[in-house]
């Protein structure tokens, strides 16, 4: 017998996308041609600067499965010139579709079909009774498009969605209005940028603890949380469970929840925490970094790829351990560790990642040998202001 109190799942913070990714929107309601013609022209106005899907359900009953599934396969992969093709015999559901997605911005979906998390309702006679059926699926429309054949929006609508008066109505062929509004509201749901300073590990090779030297009149962990506050809503230190109470209460910490990982364990737990924010990552041994050199990144953040990151000026390899990591990283973090991987860098290269050229690479100089730190001591007593 289970108690009251049992819970079969763990509490955890659960990223607010939808069936498909998180913005997606159905148009419900118009002639399914109509559909796949504003979607296109809505996806060729974003491409340039967005990830775009659109997902569909075909009208032909097609009975011979295409290529090898037809001979029992499961999953047929073809490389074509110009683009790759998956054919999936499997039945779909939510959690494969958010797979799938995951690395996209916009996610468009016919509504006659599929359902989408937020809806455009489109007003055409012609399809009225199958809107009306439809009516229980409409749990938060944000536009109503009046086709050419419609004069008003129906009353059934506007007993369903009581605000209706308050949402932006447009003729479905203002489309001009109609990309300006996906726009305005693509900028709205740009992630929040939290911050979090790396501060969790072992300094085997320095030593002592890196985190707590004090380049900068305090201890570093507290100098570059203090660096982060300046672009970052929240900003947080990553410790260990056994360092949490070691942290300034003036802080925010959070501790590993993926232990025994390093810095990889360190994100991951980040976004455990918040899955909805993006992440600006920093070390806590790059005693040189500064806000010019932050300011630079958030400045060129690119909110489409996995991540925006600076090439290192000493291997020519992407610098993990300060970057910016977007959202729609987490399930390609998750996907690597699946496999066997726990290199943040590993995931930079073969992922879709901006790499930018630090505007003063030697900032990048990181700390982890008692050399390196006579090395960068010198740097710092140099370059200290005259009393």
């Amino acid at each position: 017998m289970i108690s009251k109190g049992h819970k079969k799942h763990s509490d955890i913070a659960r990223p607010s996308s939808g069936n498909f990714g998180w913005n997606e929107w159905s148009f419900v309601g118009g002639q399914c041609a109509e559909i796949k013609d504003l979607a296109g022209d809505i996806i060729k106005a974003f491409s340039a600067k967005y990830k775009c899907a659109y997902a569909d359900t075909s009208h032909h009953d097609d009975t011979q499965l295409p290529g090898r599934l037809s001979a029992g396969a499961v999953l047929e992969y073809r490389d074509e010139i110009n683009y790759r093709q998956l054919n999936y015999a499997a039945e779909f559901n939510p959690f494969k579709q958010r797979e799938l997605f995951a690395g996209t911005d916009l996610v468009l979906v016919n509504g006659n079909h599929q359902q989408a998390k937020a809806q455009v309702v489109i007003i055409d006679e012609s399809k009225r009774a199958s809107l009306q059926k439809r009516v229980s699926q409409l749990k938060d429309v944000q536009m109503l498009l009046l086709a050419d054949n419609a004069v008003e929006v129906f009353d059934f609508i506007k007993e369903a969605i009581p605000q209706w008066q308050d949402l932006p109505l447009f003729k479905i062929g203002e489309t001009e209005k109609i990309i300006n509004f996906f726009e305005r509201k693509m900028q709205a749901v740009k992630p929040v940028l939290n911050g979090l300073v790396l501060a969790g590990g072992k300094s085997e090779r320095m030593g002592f603890d890196k985190s707590l030297v004090n380049w900068h009149g305090k201890e570093q962990r507290y100098h570059a949380a203090d660096l982060l506050k300046s672009f970052c809503k929240d900003v947080f230190i990553s410790c260990r469970a056994d360092q949490q109470q070691q942290i300034d209460p003036q802080y925010q910490a959070i501790s590993d929840t993926f232990t025994g990982l390093g810095p990889y364990g360190a994100i991951l737990s980040a976004f455990r925490e918040k899955p909805d924010s993006a992440w600006l990552v920093i070390a806590c041994d790059l005693p040189l970094i500064n806000e010019n050199t932050l300011k630079h990144l958030v400045d060129h953040r690119n909110v489409s790829a996995i991540a925006t990151t600076y090439q290192s000026p000493f291997d020519g390899f992407p610098e993990p351990l300060i970057t910016i990591w977007e959202p729609k990283s987490y399930p390609v973090l998750l996907s690597f560790l699946a496999q066997g991987y726990s290199c943040p860098r590993k995931v930079l290269i073969n992922s879709d990642s901006t790499i930018l050229n630090a505007p003063n690479p030697d900032d990048l100089a990181n700390v982890n040998t008692p050399e390196e730190f006579e090395q960068i001591k010198n740097i710092l007593h140099q370059n200290a202001p005259v009393q």
